[in-house]
């Protein structure tokens, strides 16, 4: 594949909202030792894409600037010591960043199949989310058949993949959303209850039920105390994300007397390694569900590359369910 020099990208040329995002042309990379070069069809637009934008959250060190952490797209070059993978494959691929552009290079290890029956574009919404949910709820959640599971933001790209993992899994799922609309969304992917936070306390609605057994947090703040009352004994809180505060007064005697257990990850600043593992456990166990179609990416709407930043300001307005797209080429 005869490769250009340069390339169409999104770039962030300060600080500050969506306007920010602006067009520009930059340098096709070179994939290096263990990398492939993938020329993207579609980006995923994530929080987290939104964060660094904001000057909230920095590259971590040999990553691209431009913001982007998931992608799909065809295999254009590979670097020195890839193997299983082979120049025209398409696969969608976890990023460290640099997914608004045209190309871009990541781990080898961290590129799946684009799976079965999927466009390009539903492949471009799954590994941001998947890596972070199935890491997140099965390895440091270890959620159970038969337990009670509650994830917040369930019309979130993050919630609605939960939802329907969970519920594969064999988990009662709950859900928290800020309309009728979601939670009515949400029940349609397999929640037991969907509660709409702007109506009901769901402390008070869960702990009828028993209390979660595992909750997944990505709004923090006044959420947390509230989490913490919401768990049965024995439960675990995963915290993925702050929507409000990270910093909370919280009485920790609740969790030595009912044996919580409160932890968290955040996933761009992994190892590869760590990465890698996640990726291999997904292929093993998630994407024979996803080419079956017992589970797939809940679509919210589709942008050029070019408008980003109209993507970034739906995806903060949070009228949105399921995953937003850039379209590439």
């Amino acid at each position: 594949m005869t490769l250009p020099e340069t390339m169409r990208v999104v770039e962030i040329t300060k600080p500050g909202a969506p306007d920010v995002l602006q067009s520009a042309e930059a340098n096709v990379p070179h994939p290096r030792y263990g990398e492939v070069l993938i020329k993207l069809a579609y980006a995923g637009v994530n929080r987290p894409d939104a964060l660094q934008r904001a000057g909230l959250y920095d590259p971590p060190k040999g990553a691209s600037p431009l913001p982007g952490l998931e992608g799909a797209g065809t295999v254009a070059a590979l670097g020195e010591g890839v193997s299983g993978l082979s120049v025209g494959d398409e696969v969608c691929a976890l990023l460290p960043g640099g997914g608004y552009a045209e190309y871009v290079r990541t781990a080898a290890a961290h590129c799946l199949p684009v799976p079965k029956g999927l466009s390009m574009a539903q492949a471009a919404a799954l590994p941001e989310t998947f890596f972070t949910v199935y890491s997140n709820v099965i390895m440091r959640g270890g959620l159970q058949a038969g337990e009670r599971f509650l994830v917040h933001g369930g019309s979130s790209g993050i919630g609605t993949t939960a939802i329907q993992l969970a519920k594969t899994l064999g988990a009662r799922v709950f859900t928290t959303a800020g309309s009728d609309d979601k939670c009515v969304a949400c029940k349609s992917l397999g929640a037991e209850q969907a509660i709409n936070y702007r109506e009901a306390d769901f402390v008070e609605i869960i702990k009828q039920e028993g209390g979660a057994n595992l909750i997944l947090d990505m709004v923090g703040g006044d959420y947390l105390p509230r989490n913490v009352r919401a768990l049965a004994d024995d439960g675990r809180l995963v915290q993925i994300a702050f929507l409000q505060s990270p910093k909370v007064e919280l009485n920790f005697a609740q969790l030595m007397v009912r044996r919580l257990t409160i932890t968290g990850s955040t996933l761009r600043p992994q190892s590869d390694l760590a990465k890698a593992r996640i990726a291999d456990a997904l292929r093993e166990h998630v994407w024979p569900l996803i080419g079956s179609g017992a589970i797939a990416p809940v679509m919210d709407s589709e942008f050029a590359l070019e408008d980003a930043a109209k993507a970034h300001a739906h995806m903060e307005s949070s009228t949105h369910i399921g995953k937003i797209v850039l379209k590439v080429a």
